[in-house]
């Protein structure tokens, strides 16, 4: 069996758009036909530079080659170049087309990817959401009303998820990390309170942050958060320094979470022995794909750290988290989008659900999921905007900085 063909799918997701503007979905084929699907989670560069990124990587360094030489092609691709080192964008590409091979050599001999990587340890996975506005809300005031999102939150608690996230902490920008406004800080701490009063401990509370500020700047905003006990505090610096993750974990009493931007074991590595984090959250179209990710797994639970893979992507990367979670003896918690997500459920034709907070492990062959490539055709990205942007504008400490939650689709 070998790899001879790849088709790139840049999906524009409808509105609102939850999962990012759009979605680089891979199709490998084999000399006998066999077809598996991965996802590419990596954005610094556009979908058309992206697409030539993902068909360099296949051309050069694996179409030929068995799907199952997995280790040989992560080799190639991670030393290409002369680098051996981590690279975004090329490990990137790798990472949805290692995927992609996952999937069909569990096709090939028709067992799930889960039955590859050691068996199935964990049956179904506790999911948890990012809160999003109810129908009738005002979804432009939505993120900084601590009211509404303890409405969202409420109401995803009654569908049965035990653990909701949600980010009211200032903008993200270019300049690097900041320190927050009062503002910032006084509406995380609102927020913070009102969903506590609404779901009581029926949830546990994920506060998120995209790297938005200094270590310094970061302990002021989590001391501040202690109180209403989170489960995480996530990114709350930048994931240029690895080293100074420490320095925040050391001064708030709330777990460490990180790593969507991370990639490869290189990078994990660092910050466990740093002590950075206790709980990782891998993108697996970005950290390397699913067997590296399963290195990375390994490392966390020799430094007692946890996993929750990261989803702000399509339906196959959520596949390949669900996969490799169903493995994990040290999986925390999976992210998935409300209970799937209005359009991923359909592009996979509803092979996955969330049931009462859980997602079922589905036991069919590959990611055991059925892409529906009409719908992906009939839905093309054309735009020349990023999967996700942050500001140019600096942080305004004289008004409310207004935020938008994850790059919606109007």
């Amino acid at each position: 069996m070998k790899l001879t063909d790849l088709e790139t799918f840049v999906i524009g997701t409808p509105p609102p758009g939850w999962g990012g503007r759009y979605w680089l979905i891979v199709k490998l084929t084999t000399d006998n036909g066999i077809t598996g699907y991965g996802e590419v989670y990596a954005a610094s560069v556009g979908p058309k530079a992206m697409v030539a990124v993902i068909e360099d990587v296949f051309e050069r360094h694996m179409q030929g080659e068995n799907p199952e030489s997995i280790e040989k092609m992560f080799r190639r691709v991670y030393s290409s170049g002369f680098t051996q080192r981590p690279d975004l964008t090329v490990m990137g590409a790798f990472s949805g087309l290692e995927i992609a091979c996952w999937d069909l050599i569990g096709k090939a001999l028709d067992r799930p990817v889960h039955a590859l990587l050691g068996g199935l340890l964990n049956e179904r996975l506790r999911a948890y959401t990012y809160l999003y506005p109810l129908d009738g809300m005002d979804a432009g005031a939505f993120w900084s009303s601590p009211e509404m999102q303890a409405e969202s939150a409420l109401a995803a608690v009654n569908q049965g998820f035990t653990a909701i996230k949600f980010d009211p902490a200032g903008p993200y920008t270019i300049h690097g990390g900041h320190q927050p406004a009062l503002y910032d800080i006084d509406l995380s701490v609102r927020m913070c309170a009102a969903i506590r009063k609404a779901v009581g401990n029926r949830a546990d509370l994920l506060f998120g942050t995209h790297g938005q500020f200094t270590p310094s700047g970061a302990i002021r905003l989590g001391q501040a958060l202690e109180p209403y006990s989170p489960l995480w505090y996530e990114e709350p610096i930048p994931p240029d320094n690895l080293l100074d993750f420490a320095q925040v974990a050391q001064a708030v009493r709330i777990p460490l979470a990180t790593g969507e931007r991370l990639t490869t074991k290189a990078e994990f590595g660092t910050l466990l022995r740093s002590g950075g984090a206790s709980i990782l959250q891998p993108a697996l179209g970005r950290s390397g794909g699913i067997l590296e990710t399963k290195k990375i797994a390994g490392m966390a639970e020799a430094f007692g750290a946890q996993v929750a893979p990261h989803l702000y992507a399509g339906p196959v990367e959520w596949a390949a988290n669900v996969q490799l979670g169903a493995t994990l003896p040290n999986l925390l918690l999976v992210e998935t989008i409300q209970t799937g997500g209005t359009f991923h459920l359909p592009l996979i034709r509803h092979s996955l659900r969330v049931e009462d907070g859980y997602i079922p492990v589905p036991t069919a062959p590959g990611l055991g999921i059925a892409f529906d490539e009409d719908l992906a055709r009939e839905h093309p990205y054309t735009g020349r905007d990023l999967h996700l942007q942050v500001q140019e504008a600096p942080c305004n400490y004289a008004a409310e900085n207004a935020f938008k939650g994850g790059a919606p689709r109007e």
